[in-house]
């Protein structure tokens, strides 16, 4: 990384001797520009340097939110160098192309697009920040791990429809390296996968339609559209995500899964979950995200408030007993038991899992990849754990009594035992069990921890607008009166995705008492165990969301989505 800017700082004594060896050094460890390197250790500020940069070197400085950038970019459809010199093409005209960068020194830049365009470049300045606002608002954050990839040039939606057919060569690939392939369908499925890791996605549906075919991100809950490639493209894309998944590319009239492994550097790799569905126009595909680096798997930071958090590490410090996680698809269950297991996982402890499918890898865990295909259920999984002297079990959902059965036989045993299953509250889990056929006096002596668990989109902390809600609904909700209240900006900020940035967990944490296993034994009906929990100091999902909601961690219209309590 060159540090000229720095030293022009320098010399114009505006930065100490020892300031500069400062930067130079971290510029160089780091492998970051003079800017990042100035504002990182505090010696100057975003909107400070961007002021003396323009006395320095006069050139203009700019407000990029006064030019349409995004439609700029995606006309030149120069994503790899502008995320490689991470400079912002502003404005073109049919001669000048008007870029907007943080270092003026940085002229390699310029020529570089002035070569890719060919037409004349005009530098305009731009504050630090903002610049990097705007570069992740279109293509996302940076992928840590990537910085030594060669760039890999990119594709448009008008240059598929000279997309070739899978060569030979496709048909082996292994790790799929998303550096390594030319192809043109490879580079824009390539181009499409690191988007989304990018956006933060943790899916990806690819979708044929009669007239076109659609491309989605879900991001924090939401789909959004992506890209409309031609619909006689559907079938070659979903051919070479196929092969990069080892499917069977001949076989198209019933579902497939498979995963994929991205590459992404010597050191950086992503799994992808991969399920094939026939459709009337085609294969519909999509890509669950198992990136366990970016999973928050550290129990601080998943959103329980100090005494669930604390009924959850007391429940795992148990030596035996059972905890179950219960919620939809897609409500943070996983992450929740894989977050317990993170505790857990020590030298002394012995912990099998059996998983469908495994999603994230721990190293420490014995980990099942169940099979229905031969015979490897999630109760046979079972049984054999309890044959390899186990000292924690994790099943990844109880779907039959079977698998009940054994994991209350485990948990009677002296095994810790954690699984999942699909119900909408704490207590609705017990009726769930009782009705699968699973005695009570067996719950009662096996039980030790509930949690009910939803997910909920974050306000955006730099744009969230207070929010003015009517007193009676706020009596309605046991809102209290001094409570700031905030919502969603819809039109968003350069931080985040139309007033929301990231999710939280709301959660109902039920440990099984001896008062709710004397109700269970008496045949207590689902209200009733759970008035009982409440009286112990249970809260739930509703009051854990209106506390969020008075926390200003998220919005009414929020948990209106997720919970539905209005």
């Amino acid at each position: 990384m060159h540090t000229n800017l720095a030293s022009i700082l320098h010399q114009a004594e505006l930065i100490s001797p020892v300031q500069l060896q400062q930067v130079i050094d971290q510029v160089q460890a780091d492998k970051l520009s003079v800017p990042a390197a100035l504002i990182g250790l505090g010696i100057m500020t975003s909107q400070d340097l961007a002021r003396q940069l323009e006395v320095i070197f006069a050139v203009a400085l700019v407000d990029a939110h006064q030019y349409d950038y995004a439609e700029c970019c995606k006309r030149l459809n120069l994503r790899d160098l502008i995320l490689r010199h991470r400079v912002l093409p502003l404005s073109a005209t049919d001669n000048t192309l008007f870029i907007g960068l943080c270092d003026p020194t940085y002229l390699d830049a310029l020529d570089e697009f002035r070569f890719a365009t060919g037409k004349q470049v005009e530098p305009m300045l731009l504050e630090y920040k903002q610049l990097e606002a705007a570069i992740r608002r279109i293509y996302g954050s940076e992928l840590k791990g990537t910085e030594q990839h060669a760039p890999q040039r990119g594709i448009s939606d008008s240059e598929l429809t000279d997309l070739v057919d899978l060569s030979d060569g496709e048909l082996v690939d292994d790790t799929t390296d998303l550096s390594s392939d030319s192809a043109p369908v490879t580079r824009y499925i390539n181009q499409t996968l690191l988007d989304a890791l990018r956006k933060n996605a943790s899916d990806i549906h690819f979708e044929p339609y009669e007239k076109h075919s659609r491309i989605r991100f879900r991001c924090d809950g939401i789909l959004h559209q992506y890209a409309t490639p031609p619909a006689n493209l559907s079938r070659r894309l979903s051919t070479r995500l196929k092969v990069m998944s080892r499917l069977n590319i001949a076989e198209r009239r019933i579902p497939q899964d498979g995963r994929i492994k991205l590459k992404l550097s010597e050191s950086v790799s992503v799994d992808l979950r991969v399920s094939t569905l026939p459709t009337m126009w085609g294969e519909k595909v999509v890509l669950r995200i198992l990136d366990a680096s970016s999973s928050k798997l550290d129990i601080e930071l998943l959103g329980y408030n100090d005494g669930q958090k604390k009924a959850y590490l007391d429940a795992l410090n148990q030596p035996q007993g059972m905890i179950l996680m219960t919620g939809p698809t897609g409500s943070g269950k996983t992450v929740s038991l894989y977050a317990g297991l993170r505790i857990l996982n020590t030298e002394t402890r012995n912990i099998s899992t059996a998983e469908d499918p495994v999603e994230i890898n721990l190293p420490g865990i014995n980990q099942v990849q169940i099979n229905p295909a031969t015979g490897l259920g999630f109760a046979e999984a079972l049984r054999a754990f309890l044959r390899q002297d186990p000292d924690v079990v994790m099943v990844g959902e109880i779907r039959d009594i079977e698998t009940g059965s054994i994991a209350v036989k485990a948990a009677q045993t002296g095994h810790l035992v954690l699984s999942t299953l699909h119900t909408n509250s704490a207590a609705e889990t017990i009726t769930r069990l009782t009705n699968m056929g699973i005695e009570d006096f067996n719950l009662a002596s096996s039980l030790s921890l509930i949690i009910a668990q939803r997910l909920a989109r974050r306000l955006c902390p730099h744009c969230k607008e207070p929010d003015d809600i009517d007193p009676l609904l706020r009596a309605k909700l046991d809102i209290p009166p001094d409570a700031e209240l905030f919502k969603a900006n819809l039109n968003g900020c350069d931080d985040c995705n139309k007033g929301y940035l990231g999710r939280v967990g709301i959660y109902e944490v039920m440990p099984f008492s001896r008062p709710l296993s004397q109700a269970l034994m008496q045949g207590a009906s689902t209200l009733e165990l759970e008035e009982i929990a409440c009286q112990q100091g249970m809260i739930t999902l509703k009051q854990a969301g209106i506390e969020k909601l008075c926390q200003g961690t998220t919005g009414l219209a929020e948990l209106q989505r997720v919970l539905h309590f209005i």
